[in-house]
């Protein structure tokens, strides 16, 4: 399943501004920040993020085909702020949620195992 790409345009004009006031200080949220593969222009996107072994997993709730994962797969990384910290993610690694599934750590993993999306991307920590 993915949301609907009406619902991500919403999300990227309205509820993103918002929500990047307190998504890097949340336990379930991170903000993304990323470089615009054509622009340069930096981004800051605000996501739901799950813990990891060795990074972070995001499910990719509108599907394959976004914006901050090509700019993120062009560049090689970006930083990511979790828990009012800001550290390195490199090598994104896009796969099924039940591929992804089993790297998923803490109280937080039998969500994620649940969660109706499709994709998720693994995100490696540096």
């Amino acid at each position: 399943m993915q949301l609907p790409q009406w619902l991500a345009r919403f999300n990227r004009h309205v509820t993103n501004p918002i929500q990047r006031l307190w998504a890097g200080w949340l336990p379930a949220m991170g903000i993304l920040e990323h470089v615009g593969r054509k622009s340069g222009k930096p981004y800051r996107t605000p996501l739901t993020v799950f813990s990891t072994r060795d990074g972070v997993a995001i499910l990719l709730t509108y599907g394959p085909d976004r914006d901050w994962l090509k700019n993120l797969t062009a560049a090689g990384g970006g930083t990511m702020r979790r828990h009012g910290r800001t550290f390195a993610v490199t090598d994104p690694q896009m796969m099924t949620r039940d591929e992804a599934a089993p790297s998923v750590t803490g109280v937080m993993r039998p969500v994620f195992a649940r969660l109706p999306f499709d994709y998720a991307v693994l995100l490696q920590r540096t």
